[in-house]
């Protein structure tokens, strides 16, 4: 084969196709330099409907408090996912501001399944998080809605512990030993993870797109990821 990088350039082909589109939805993350969906294209979105997939990161750490999208972002520790977050509002974007994503073949259940699967020692930590298939419901509600940021999540914000213990209930595993953070091993990434503590309130999406979430929690969720996967 040839040696070298080969790069990918459909610039053109999507500068065509936003000249039709209806309505624009990005589910690009942020690079170190900004968003890079803005400043390849931004002049080619103006008067377009948008609708961009952030993150409940925005917020940062909230001490396990609840935290609705009058609360103040860019405080965290992902400052260019809270800019690009701002600069999608400014443009008077749907901003879905998402937690933890889980869904068929990417959920605990593959974890423990895996041997990954880790139960940490923090009793006060709390997450929120939603199923793919509630991302794509809200996403459809939010096309004929204001624009605004709007909270995603599940109605019940919980431990990491409770959905590890309940995808170990289901495939009939014993549940990993509890550990500290320390003994766990874990990645910098997943370290960070837990560094982080806030419950997702979605009152907002509710009332206004209309939206109700197929799998309210991580139980309704996990039995339709294992429902999938036989």
């Amino acid at each position: 084969g040839r040696s070298g990088t080969l790069r990918f350039d459909d610039t053109g082909a999507v500068r065509m196709a936003l000249v039709d589109a209806d309505q624009v939805l990005s589910s690009v993350p942020p690079s170190a330099d900004g968003d890079p969906v803005l400043m390849t294209y931004g002049d080619a979105l103006a008067g377009k409907p948008l609708t961009y997939l952030s993150s409940t990161g925005v917020y940062g750490d909230t001490g396990g408090a609840w935290v609705d999208e009058s609360a103040p972002t860019g405080t965290g520790r992902r400052t260019a996912r809270a800019e690009a977050d701002t600069a999608w509002l400014e443009r008077g974007a749907r901003v879905l501001r998402l937690p933890g994503i889980y869904g068929p073949e990417r959920s605990a259940l593959d974890r423990v399944r895996e041997g990954r699967a880790h139960r940490i020692d923090l009793p006060q930590q709390v997450f929120s998080r939603i199923h793919v298939d509630d991302i794509v419901g809200a996403a459809l509600a939010a096309l004929d809605a204001p624009g605004g940021a709007y909270n995603l999540a599940d109605d019940l914000p919980c431990s990491q512990n409770a959905v590890i213990e309940e995808a170990c209930r289901l495939l009939g595993l014993a549940a990993p030993p509890l550990q500290s953070l320390d003994e766990a091993g874990l990645s910098p990434m997943a370290r960070a993870f837990y560094a982080e503590n806030r419950r997702i309130a979605n009152a907002k999406a509710k009332r206004v797109l209309g939206w109700q979430p197929r799998y309210p929690t991580y139980r309704e969720g996990l039995r339709a990821c294992l429902s999938a996967a036989r």
